[in-house]
């Protein structure tokens, strides 16, 4: 993804990855923070959140480019990425589990807005990659 950023923000894209890495750690782990500060033994805060920014980043870039489930099931990342909200949307209201969802969706729509925010264009560009997509399940 790294190098992503590089070819669309030039000498500064590193930067930006850093930043937007580190950023997404923060802002997905703080809703959770705020709503367990009260509750010394929850212990669900972590970098995961920062994970799912950039592989968010990769999909609103990159969206028809495949991301292997398990290592084995290549799926066009829009299409992952959708399941993969529904999923942590559905997993973060049922809790028990002691998995830091709502963070895995933060950073993932964290993602999203940094690189919305940072090149507007991303987002028509995202739109004429999915217009054009065809599945092929026979790759």
């Amino acid at each position: 993804m790294e190098f992503k950023f590089f070819e669309v923000f030039g000498e500064t894209g590193s930067l930006y990855f850093i930043i937007l890495y580190f950023m997404a750690i923060v802002v997905s782990d703080l809703p959770t923070f705020f709503k367990h500060k009260d509750h010394p033994g929850y212990n669900s805060l972590g970098a995961s959140g920062g994970v799912a920014a950039v592989i968010f980043a990769f999909i609103i870039f990159l969206p028809l480019e495949n991301i292997y489930l398990y290592f084995a099931v290549p799926i066009p990342g829009f299409i992952l990425g959708t399941l993969y909200v529904i999923y942590s949307y559905y997993q973060g209201k049922k809790g028990g589990d002691n998995i830091n969802h709502s963070a895995h969706l933060f950073g993932a729509v964290f993602g999203l807005v940094f690189c919305i925010v940072l090149y507007p264009n991303v987002l028509p560009e995202f739109f004429e990659q999915i217009a054009t997509w065809q599945p092929n399940f026979f790759k």
